[in-house]
């Protein structure tokens, strides 16, 4: 048996985590020299201290005659609508393909054929068959979830040892106990890696999906902003999707930790 890989101690988790964060003020210290010396055009690449005045201005005034935070709201609401049903049918769908030989013969040609296709591709068919409305926007991140929940979900299953079916069938379990006490929690790590995937395309589909004749969203504010020249605005956008990036893939580590602390162990 392979050897567990062992546990990083805080004395290198603060080291790495210092080299992190060494990292990101490198890339300020040269963005502010880059800028205060005339070495970039500020309609280029704005100061951090242009941005910072912009971004009180969108505090306070906000964009397009809505609050930044409205704009905030939007795009959330849009992503955990179309990510919450992508993981709702996704996950049953691909345990059920894994489970299932029949199942995964009837679906896995749709998905096989659909995976390669990039989710932005089907905007003008969401628009012709549901319209300029929300209802078009978060169908298209569905589309984008429900691929790598349903793909992850059914690899997990699949990949679940056969020793370990066996040892739940001697113990005398039902095929319901079978696949709920053993099949289901052996999966789970490929199910979270699907759920983290969906939640980082998802994301970032957003901005794809406010193209969609949206009046409000980050996505919004970047496209306009660029229609209009805003330079610094769709830096600001363009930084605040980031963040929201980087706090959506921290969260999803913590779940992760916290639902397979037994993952290695």
């Amino acid at each position: 048996m392979a050897a567990a890989r062992p546990r990083r101690g805080n004395g290198a988790r603060l080291r790495y985590s210092l080299i992190s964060w060494g990292t990101v003020g490198t890339i300020l210290l040269l963005w502010y020299v880059a800028t205060a010396w005339g070495w970039v055009s500020s309609f280029v690449l704005p100061s951090p201290g242009q941005l910072l005045a912009e971004f009180r201005l969108l505090l306070l005034k906000g964009y397009a005659g809505k609050p930044l935070a409205e704009h905030l709201w939007a795009s959330l609401l849009r992503t955990f609508t179309g990510l919450g049903l992508g993981i709702a049918v996704g996950v049953p769908v691909g345990l059920l393909m894994g489970y299932s030989p029949t199942a995964y013969a009837v679906l896995s040609p749709i998905f096989s054929f659909l995976r390669p296709i990039p989710p932005i591709a089907f905007i003008p068919l969401m628009i012709l068959y549901f319209g300029i409305g929300e209802f078009s926007k978060i169908a298209l991140i569905f589309l984008a979830a429900l691929y790598y929940v349903v793909l992850n979900s059914s690899a997990g299953v699949r990949t679940v040892p056969r020793d370990l079916i066996r040892a739940g069938e001697n113990m005398g379990l039902t095929r319901v106990q079978l696949f709920s006490h053993v099949i289901f929690w052996a999966a789970l790590p490929h199910i979270m890696t699907g759920v983290k995937t969906a939640t980082a395309v998802s994301w970032a589909i957003v901005v794809a999906a406010e193209l969609i004749a949206a009046q409000a969203g980050l996505g919004f504010m970047v496209m306009d902003a660029t229609t209009f020249f805003r330079v610094p605005n769709v830096y600001i956008g363009i930084i605040i999707i980031g963040l929201i990036g980087v706090t959506l893939e921290i969260i999803t580590l913590f779940l992760d930790r916290r639902l397979l602390h037994w993952a290695g162990k």
